[in-house]
């Protein structure tokens, strides 16, 4: 189990920033805990408020911005035979926002939001409220196995 992350910025993003080796950590740490057995791709996109607004309004009809947007494939790789999972998408100035508003830096904010991407890419879902009990408790499970503490707002 191993991921080939491809991680792309909107040209409105600050790219001087490198989050690659944490979104990998976090990425191959959704996989190890969830015993994902296979090698696995995926893209994470840092973009802007607007970018991710019109995501959201094309494809889950909500008019506004959100953090983390995850959208699934599982189809194979014919080259390289890697599952590829999906592609996640996450609002950069959102995710600033919500590490101001919840006392914490903005790693720590990308971190949470990755890892939830994964998990959505991976089969979980917050809809119904058992299913988010599950999704949360998996979620702060990687998070802490990587030594991320989340404060609650």
């Amino acid at each position: 189990m191993s991921i080939n992350l491809k991680l792309l910025y909107n040209d409105k993003v600050k790219s001087g920033y490198n989050f690659r080796p944490l979104a990998f950590k976090c990425c191959n740490a959704v996989l190890s805990t969830e015993r994902f057995a296979y090698l696995a791709e995926t893209s994470l996109s840092l973009v802007s408020d607007e970018e991710i607004r019109s995501l959201n309004r094309r494809y889950r009809k909500i008019d506004r911005p959100t953090d983390v947007l995850s959208f699934l494939s599982g189809d194979p790789n014919p080259d390289t035979k890697a599952v590829v999972l999906g592609d996640i998408v996450i609002s950069a100035q959102t995710a600033a926002r919500q590490a101001s508003r919840y006392g914490h830096g903005i790693d720590r904010e990308l971190a949470f939001l990755t890892v939830h991407g994964m998990l959505h890419l991976l089969g979980y879902d917050h809809i119904r409220k058992e299913d988010e009990r599950v999704m949360f408790a998996r979620q702060n499970l990687i998070l802490e196995k990587l030594g991320i503490i989340r404060r609650q707002p």
